[in-house]
């Protein structure tokens, strides 16, 4: 008992009217004091002295209502006495007098009690009237969530058990929040790692600070059938000195949120997917590439493996005989799972599409499918991969064929597979990878035909050239010829031609564009060139016919061109030129000069300026022409082109195939960003001995000096 009472004997009183429990001390402290029959205060408590500042010495044997109730309401306070000391209790508000002098308003309950004298005397009991107020508020309020927030919640005691669940909660949990009442989440809910949530709600009762948001999924009574989130916060619930005296839990179901929340991820995963294919397939024209392109896109961002099978018949078309209908060879590939017996899945390998099958069907259909486990091993028809074919049982847990389709052609199929760790291809895995494998298909289509092309370029081109070089009087040889690219072939040529009276035409061309019909204008070009030699034309009236014979073959058609004839017998070289960088010269000495005379102009623009260039030869000269392919790149201009094949043509003591390497080599280290054609004419009698330092010097007037040769 907490109170203060007189020397004088008490008899005894029921503990409910003179103590508190200790709850009521923290939430709402209760003031009690009493009174004999003549007003004197016999008992004050601990709460009366918090709550009106006075101590119990200051009190016990004094009048109360003299010291108590402000003298407006002393009448009234008499009044009511003597209503209690007649046996009757009353309940009111009534403000008292504190000990600093300010007023407290006060809710009280006075009855009456028997006095240490044995007469009738006042008990009072009293809260602070905006304490009980505060009380009411706060009951209002956590009755209104516990009765209709849609929000689980829960109280919980010290121990962690259920004091008081909603319906809400009670809901999601599946059982009655009756059946929550003195158990433990993991008692109620053991499918949801009930045990970590236990672990938090400790941890709060111990740091005494709340925790927001600990999600937790599982399944419950409520859904049995379906995983579900929450979001669950936790906060202590402390007594005035600090002491924890439980938690209150919050519950908010996440679940179709988070379901948004992954499905908006999933979205611009894909579109980024999308847009990662569009960037990394179709980077060159190489069909190979491309396909290996499509599986990098594929694996493992949408499936474990995929697999780009073409038509042979569409790979070879102008050799589709019977025995390669229905033949799909392998263009590339990727099983990433090491236990994959990969052996038979090599790029480059062929088999035949078995009759009748799912495959067959997608191919002539055009249409993708879903393969039941059961046709995936037909996809594998080689009787020798009988391991092979055990593994995609064993492991492959969805597979899809799609169609390769380009320009309303099925071009052959794609397929991909996931194992059986992993979730199922879903409609929007599906979706996706069609799209993937829809863009892709052009692509692939392109490098196909480009591919095609350029093999039938690179025919046409070996059919209409032979570049080996005639043995001619008084002149060594040699000539290259690099396409600018393994996928580009253009109309860069060069030829020797032998005329009369041992005389040696050397001719060098570059006509506009690449592919099949600069190859076939380059084809037409080199046999005019050597008919109308054979006639003995010279040099300026020969590009003439030539810029005719181009302007026959379209308004949009070029080329330019050197026609060179060397007479060993006059000791030089008659040359015109259209359009064409200036051939290099070196002497016997050393000196390096690039011919300056009339550059004319292209053949096929009507310009017919064309002049011929008389160019000595002596023993030992080196005459170099080359195409513009040579000289000319994205990283350096047509000067520092001259100048570095003027580099490579110094210490000429070589012999000419090696000589044509170093030029290469110093000029084009790495790929050709054109075609180049080269060709060498160098006087068979040995050249003098080289001075040091040679100067440059013009060969009778029409030559260009290299700066600083």
């Amino acid at each position: 008992m907490d109170t203060h009472q007189s020397t004088s004997d008490v008899p005894d009183h029921p503990l409910s009217a003179v103590g508190y429990a200790g709850v009521l001390r923290d939430l709402l402290p209760i003031a009690l004091w009493r009174a004999d029959a003549q007003g004197r205060i016999v008992e004050w408590s601990l709460a009366a002295r918090e709550l009106l500042g006075y101590s119990p010495e200051q009190l016990l044997g004094r009048y109360g209502i003299a010291m108590l109730v402000p003298e407006p309401n002393r009448e009234l306070a008499d009044q009511l006495t003597q209503k209690v000391m007649a046996g009757e209790a009353v309940v009111g508000a009534l403000p008292l007098v504190h000990r600093d002098g300010y007023l407290v308003p006060m809710e009280m309950w006075i009855c009456p009690s028997a006095d240490p004298q044995g007469g009738t005397g006042v008990l009072a009991i009293a809260v602070e009237t905006s304490a009980v107020l505060r009380m009411r508020d706060s009951l209002a309020a956590m009755e209104g969530l516990f009765t209709q927030s849609p929000i689980g919640l829960a109280m919980f005691g010290p121990d962690l058990r259920f004091l008081r669940v909603n319906d809400a909660l009670a809901r999601m949990n599946g059982v009655s929040a009756a059946q929550h009442l003195g158990k433990r989440p993991a008692e109620v809910t053991p499918g949801v790692n009930a045990a970590a949530l236990e672990r938090v709600m400790r941890q709060v009762l111990e740091r005494r600070t709340a925790v927001v948001d600990v999600r937790r999924t599982g399944r419950t009574a409520g859904d049995p059938d379906h995983d579900r989130t929450w979001s669950c916060s936790y906060a202590p619930l402390l007594g005035k000195d600090g002491r924890p005296l439980g938690l209150i839990g919050s519950l908010i179901d996440i679940t179709d949120g988070q379901q948004a929340q992954a499905e908006a991820e999933r979205a611009r995963q894909r579109f980024a997917l999308l847009a990662e294919a569009g960037e990394h397939i179709g980077t060159t024209l190489d069909l190979r590439q491309t396909a290996e392109e499509v599986v990098q896109v594929l694996v493992p961002q949408l499936a474990d493996s995929a697999d780009v099978q073409l038509l042979e018949a569409v790979l070879d078309p102008d050799d589709a005989a019977a025995s390669t209908q229905g033949v799909v060879r392998r263009m590339a590939a990727a099983f990433p799972d090491p236990s994959a017996p990969t052996a038979k899945l090599a790029p480059g390998m062929t088999f035949q599409v078995p009759l009748g099958s799912v495959y067959e069907q997608v191919i002539a259909d055009g249409r993708p499918m879903n393969l039941y486990q059961a046709d995936i091993p037909e996809l594998i028809p080689d009787p020798q991969a009988e391991r092979l074919r055990a593994y995609l049982s064993a492991r492959i847990g969805c597979a899809r064929l799609i169609p390769v389709v380009a320009r309303g052609k099925v071009l052959g199929a794609v397929v991909v597979t996931r194992t059986r760790s992993r979730e199922p291809f879903d409609e929007q895995d599906c979706v996706l990878m069609d799209e993937l494998v829809a863009r892709a298909a052009l692509n692939i289509d392109n490098a196909r035909m480009y591919t095609s092309q350029r093999e039938a370029a690179l025919t046409l081109q070996r059919s209409l050239t032979n570049y080996a070089l005639p043995d001619v009087s008084g002149l060594e040889l040699t000539g290259r010829y690099l396409p600018a690219s393994d996928h580009e072939v253009g109309g860069d040529w060069f030829d020797v031609i032998t005329l009369p009276e041992g005389r040696t035409g050397l001719v060098i061309g570059d006509v506009m564009g690449h592919g099949i019909h600069a190859a076939a204008v380059m084809g037409q070009l080199r046999t005019a060139v050597r008919t109308l030699a054979r006639l003995d034309i010279p040099p300026a009236q020969m590009l003439r016919s030539l810029d005719a014979a181009v302007a026959d073959l379209g308004e949009n058609e070029m080329a330019t061109c050197v026609y060179a004839v060397h007479d060993p017998a006059a000791g030089g070289c008659l040359i015109a030129r259209a359009g064409h960088p200036p051939p290099a010269l070196v002497d016997a000495r050393g000196t390096i000069a690039f011919l300056d005379g009339p550059s004319g102009t292209p053949l096929g623009t009507g310009g017919q300026d064309f002049r011929t260039q008389e160019v000595p030869l002596p023993p030992g000269s080196l005459l170099v022409l080359y195409t513009d392919g040579l000289i000319e790149a994205r990283d350096r201009d047509l000067d520092q082109g001259m100048q570095q094949l003027a580099q490579a043509l110094r210490h000429l003591d070589h012999p000419l195939e090696e000589i044509c390497d170093r030029i290469l080599g110093r000029l084009l280290p790495s790929a050709a960003q054109d075609d180049v054609a080269v060709l060498l004419a160098r006087t068979l009698t040995p050249p003098e001995p080289a001075r040091n330092h040679p100067k440059p010097h013009r060969m009778g007037g029409p030559a260009r000096e290299v700066p600083g040769w």
